[in-house]
């Protein structure tokens, strides 16, 4: 028997063929189970006991910030066990079998999942400001062809028209705000790029209420909703796109799970 010391963010990579006949008891925190394809499976609480036999588990990680343990026991002669599909299930041993077992510890650091989350945020960060310049360019250079073609972006309201550096200053702002919002879902988000964009196109499409509300002619309500359209389409896909990469789990190759 030994004990799994898993600290804050801490991800540990599961040797299936050392959970063969192992099961697990999580004494203190809170363990979350990583499914097949990184999904995020079930977390379990103090005294929840599981074996991931059969189950396709790859990993335990610990969703808090406080420290977790999982007391590991391998069944000797004359332990009687519940076995089922489910990852986590009962169990019972034998009182000779808990007495008679070696506790010995390890220790995983949150060391990996946190740098590569630290990694994550700066590649989120660069490939967004990197965004952010592509999209001030294509609706000022938008705007620049709606205007030889025609459309004055008179607002009603003042008179005036909108210069071509406004569009870039208000593209540029809301989509450093994406940028903030991209940040918080990597950080707090089972799935980040799947909320992002949920988050995203609402946005967008609130934003399309606006230029009818604006008063201003046929062409200039239409060439603004364009042009909205335009930044959402180089912002969007790409930081979508940078959180998937940024979200996937890394595969520890110091730290493995063996009882």
């Amino acid at each position: 028997m030994r004990t799994l010391t898993l600290r804050g963010g801490a991800r540990v990579a599961v040797v299936a063929a050392d959970w063969r006949d192992a099961f697990g008891i999580v004494t203190q925190g809170r363990v979350q189970l990583e499914l097949r394809g990184g999904e995020p499976g079930p977390v379990l609480g103090r005294d929840a006991g599981f074996w991931l036999r059969g189950t396709g588990v790859r990993a335990l990680r610990n969703p808090g910030r406080r420290t977790a343990r999982v007391r590991i026991v391998t069944p000797q002669a004359g332990t009687v066990a519940c076995q089922s599909t489910h990852p986590y299930t009962s169990h019972r041993m034998t009182e000779n079998d808990m007495n008679t077992m070696n506790d010995t510890g390890a220790v995983a650091d949150p060391a990996p999942g946190r740098t590569g989350h630290t990694r994550g945020l700066r590649r989120l960060a660069v490939t967004g400001l990197i965004a952010t310049l592509a999209a001030m360019v294509a609706t000022t250079l938008a705007a620049a062809l709606a205007q030889a073609a025609g459309v004055d972006f008179e607002l009603p309201a003042d008179g005036e028209s909108i210069p071509l550096p406004g569009f870039a200053v208000v593209t540029g702002f809301f989509s450093v705000v994406g940028i903030v919002i991209a940040a918080a879902l990597l950080r707090w988000s089972a799935r980040p790029a799947e909320r992002f964009v949920w988050t995203a196109v609402s946005l967008t499409a609130i934003s399309l209420v606006p230029p009818f509300l604006s008063g201003a002619d046929t062409a200039t309500i239409t060439a603004l909703l364009g042009l909205h359209l335009v930044a959402a389409t180089v912002m969007i896909p790409t930081l979508a796109r940078s959180l998937r990469s940024a979200g996937a789990p890394e595969r520890p190759r110091d730290v493995r799970a063996r009882p």
